[in-house]
């Protein structure tokens, strides 16, 4: 962790103010998704999340991957602001990820109080960089 941030610092440095490309800022998920349920998570990503989304003040889009190598997915969520991006009530994150986790639960034939079927496995922020010249 510490050698991340000290490489981001770095480059950050050695840009100075022509780094960032923006105040807009990437909200980065992966999640363990077996093969043989990565259909049924981007149905539910589509009935859930992405209504809400789209409703959310500074949401810009989302990128969604599949790493097949580990059998996890990945979402990169574009946001104008950070600060918008954690005004979002975290109430209402869980009520969305209980509302995702019912739809995923229900078409896997398990309980609808069964535990997140996607576990997270990282959940991180990622500054946009412009490329120099």
């Amino acid at each position: 962790m510490i050698r991340k941030f000290v490489l981001l610092f770095a480059i950050l440095v050695m840009f100075a103010g022509q780094v960032l490309a923006s105040d807009a800022v990437i909200e980065q998920l992966r999640l363990k998704v077996p093969e043989s349920q990565v259909q049924t998570w981007l149905d539910a990503e589509k009935q859930t999340w992405q209504p809400w989304l789209e409703q959310q003040d500074g949401f810009l889009g989302r990128d969604i991957a599949w790493d097949p190598a580990h059998e996890e997915g990945q979402l990169l969520i574009h946001w104008a602001t950070r600060d918008q991006w954690k005004a979002i009530n975290p109430d209402d994150v869980d009520m969305v990820q209980r509302q995702f986790d019912s739809v995923v639960n229900a078409a896997l034939g398990r309980s609808a109080s069964a535990e997140s079927p996607f576990p997270l496995v990282l959940e991180g922020e990622l500054l946009p960089l412009r490329l120099p010249g």
